[in-house]
């Protein structure tokens, strides 16, 4: 049975040894809960470490913790002390963990935490692989394995492969200070689906995917030379009914069945029915901008002083990474901040701030979700923020107001929540004061919607739609693949190539027998390409038409010294063996020269690393040099400008590889082709070609003709071959 390889950097439970004795019990958080289903109900596998150091566990128990491991339909990653402290405490949360918050002057950039988390994926790596079946689909979860679709998929190009990233992709000009940028981007591009909790962080990853690798990406797609990624955002959600199940639940209690917070926080609403709790809840972060949050309330009291002894801010930070020292530091700050606060406005009735240092239960957080009328989320930079939605699902009154900082992921999705921005002190004593006197029919009616809107896309639904869409991709590749020129296809093409008895191969020159570079004019055939060349064309009863963008003087000297016909500037001039001099294929002028020309030029002029060529009968704006997103930008904006002013005109606009070229419009690539084999009777007729100049020639030549893209891209070709590399394999066939 086919089965989902869940992998993650921790198992979903939690293993306990006592007196020899191995037990588990299962973890509590969104990932768990979500992928339930696709854990339990489909076969599936969950691999991860089982947070136990491995020079801690009894030799003897070793066998009695992986026996535990697998009842829960689990696979154990086995971590020493030094991978922990090297992959774990070093480069995950010392290097990528503050530069994809943005913290840049946290970060430690350490070969040896590197080499820990490279040495840590290829542990998992291992791991996956002994237990992937064909036909198996594996979704890895998070930061601390970036590098692992890669490892995986060099293995097993087969597999299906999906990734999540559950913190911020930071913007290229941060990630791009990372030592180690290409292999992280390498090692996410193993996966066929790359999901992110918002569009931002998709767009972040694709703008550092296109400067730092140079691959085309096209929407939400990357192009490879074997495979198209695809990019998506699957904004995560809760369990919701859950929440709301035991929020319910918990409106009922009687005073004997009340937790003591829950007493206790009953208690001051009874004492004074007036006053309004706000909460703030987080894991003790740098990230989560509590202490910004708590002078922002002081703020507010200095500000709105008939306010003292009318609210009070419960705050619950939960120990995180508590051996880190900015963690130290944080805690330091947090406990004077508070300390001071209170010292400052405390009555003898009254403490502005209560303040809790510690994990709480999961019906504690309950508690505070239901009994405070404001929650207060301000994080400085957050993947996604799962409090905020928690906090709204517990409301089932539907009263309470959300603050929500516009620098999480959640803030995209609940627009109805007053957003603020972190660091605005005075906005957010503002907005806190609009959230104490909101009316209840506001609060209710933005509430509302944003439980509407949880509940529909909960965390079940985020799983399901990840996982159909990695569904989708399989079956478009497995479409795809029905026309990849493979062995079988190949051998079939080599018997029609010998049975035939006239023979004529067209051949595109960049990006099919030569490779693209940055300065056109330094890419002249070596001599493999010339060889090949020569020995295609020396075969009996058979005919080379290299047909080129390229200008013809360029063609003829690098072609000289072989009799093959030379067809330039995509089907504008063309040189015959027999006489050897250029002709125009067609009546050409160069009449609008003068007035597109300046046209280039002011977009090169406003493009840096962009060039114009100019050919005799056309003229080619290049930007392969040029910033991605500008150029991309740039080629747009300069091709619905020429094609406005070239309607009456008679000319076209074509885009190759980092190209746009314009010619007159009665000539390409499929014309030049099929006039030439006009006149004569050729029973095997081969075209290959990479860009979209060449998708005339695919079109226009005989049904019955080999036509075969460079590249994976939608095509009218016949065929495809992946890579650029493959092509002198390919004709290499016909010589042998």
């Amino acid at each position: 049975m086919l089965k989902t390889l869940i992998v993650s950097n921790r198992l979903p439970l939690q293993l306990n040894i006592k007196n020899g004795k191995v037990s588990s019990s299962p973890s509590v958080g969104g990932l768990a809960t979500g992928l339930k289903s696709v854990h339990k109900e489909s076969n599936g596998l969950w691999i991860g470490w089982n947070g136990l150091i491995q020079e801690d566990v009894d030799s003897q128990l070793v066998n009695t913790v992986e026996k535990v491991v697998k009842e829960q339909q689990c696979a154990s990653v086995t971590l020493s002390k030094d991978d922990f402290d090297g992959f774990y405490y070093g480069f995950s949360n010392h290097t990528i963990w503050p530069m994809f918050h943005y913290f840049m002057e946290y970060a430690k950039f350490s070969n040896d935490y590197w080499e820990s988390y490279k040495r840590v994926n290829e542990k998992f790596a291992q791991v996956v692989l002994e237990n992937l079946e064909e036909g198996d689909t594996v979704w890895i979860h998070d930061y601390q394995l970036m590098l692992l679709p890669q490892l995986i998929k060099e293995k097993r190009p087969d597999v299906s492969v999906g990734f999540f990233l559950h913190i911020p992709f930071p913007s290229f000009e941060v990630f791009r200070t990372i030592p180690w940028r290409e292999q992280i981007l390498n090692g996410l591009l193993g996966a066929d689906l790359i999901g992110f909790h918002t569009y931002d962080y998709e767009r972040h990853f694709l703008s550092s995917v296109s400067r730092i690798l140079g691959y085309a990406t096209s929407f939400n797609s990357i192009t490879l030379a074997d495979r198209v990624v695809t990019v998506d955002s699957f904004p995560m959600g809760i369990d919701y009914e859950k929440f709301s199940s035991f929020a319910k639940a918990n409106q009922q209690q009687t005073d004997t069945t009340q937790s003591e917070l829950q007493r206790r926080l009953y208690h001051h609403q009874e004492e004074t029915p007036e006053a309004k709790m706000i909460l703030s809840i987080d894991r003790l972060d740098y990230t989560k901008g509590i202490a910004n949050r708590i002078k922002a309330y002081e703020r507010f009291l200095e500000k709105y002083p008939e306010y003292i002894e009318k609210v009070r801010l419960v705050m619950l930070a939960v120990p995180s990474r508590s051996n880190v020292k900015q963690y130290k530091r944080l805690k330091k700050e947090i406990d004077e901040l508070v300390g001071r606060i209170n010292g400052k406005f405390a009555t003898v009735s009254w403490t502005p701030i209560w303040y809790f240092y510690r994990s709480m239960p999961f019906t504690n957080l309950i508690d505070l979700y239901t009994s405070c009328e404001v929650a207060l989320i301000t994080p400085i930079r957050d993947g996604m923020n799962l409090v905020a939605k928690e906090y709204v699902a517990c409301r089932t009154d539907q009263t309470g107001v959300l603050i929500l900082s516009e620098m999480a992921g959640a803030a995209k999705e609940m627009n109805e929540a007053l957003l603020i921005n972190p660091n605005d002190m005075e906005l957010i004593a503002d907005t806190i004061k609009e959230a104490i006197e909101m009316p209840v029919s506001e609060q209710k009616k933005r509430n509302k919607y944003m439980q509407s809107r949880l509940k529909r896309y909960n965390v079940e639904k985020w799983a399901e739609d990840f996982m159909n869409k990695l569904k989708s991709i399989k079956r478009t590749e497995e479409l795809v693949k029905t026309k990849l020129l493979n062995f079988n296809r190949k051998e079939k093409l080599l018997q029609r190539y010998k049975e035939s008895k006239n023979r004529i191969f067209f051949l595109d020159y960049d990006g099919t027998l030569r490779g693209f570079v940055n300065n056109p004019n330094e890419a002249s055939p070596d001599e493999k390409i010339l060889n090949l060349v020569r020995s295609l064309n020396n075969l009996p009863r058979t005919e080379v038409v290299i047909i080129s963008g390229r200008d013809a003087d360029t063609l003829g000297e690098w072609f000289k010294d072989i009799p093959v016909v030379l067809i330039a500037e995509h089907g504008v001039l063309k040189k015959n063996v027999v006489d050897n001099k250029w002709f125009l294929t067609e009546a050409m002028n160069t009449d609008w020269f003068p007035t597109i020309e300046p046209i280039l030029q002011k977009y090169v002029d406003r493009t840096p690393g962009t060039f114009i060529e100019k050919k005799k009968y056309s003229l080619a704006w290049h930007y392969r040099k040029a910033d991605p997103d500008l150029g991309e930008q740039r080629a747009t904006e300069l091709s619905n400008v020429i094609k406005e002013l070239s309607i009456n005109r008679g000319l076209s606009v074509l885009y190759g590889n980092k190209v746009i070229e314009v010619k007159s419009m009665n000539v390409h690539k499929g014309k030049a082709a099929t006039n030439h084999i006009l006149s004569s009777e050729k029973d095997f007729v081969f075209a290959i070609g990479d860009d979209w100049t060449d998708e005339f020639m695919f079109q226009d030549l005989p049904e019955d003709a080999v036509t075969v893209k460079v590249g994976r891209v939608n095509t009218a070709a016949r065929y495809y071959i992946e890579r650029q590399e493959d092509v002198a394999d390919l004709l290499s066939l016909f010589i042998s």
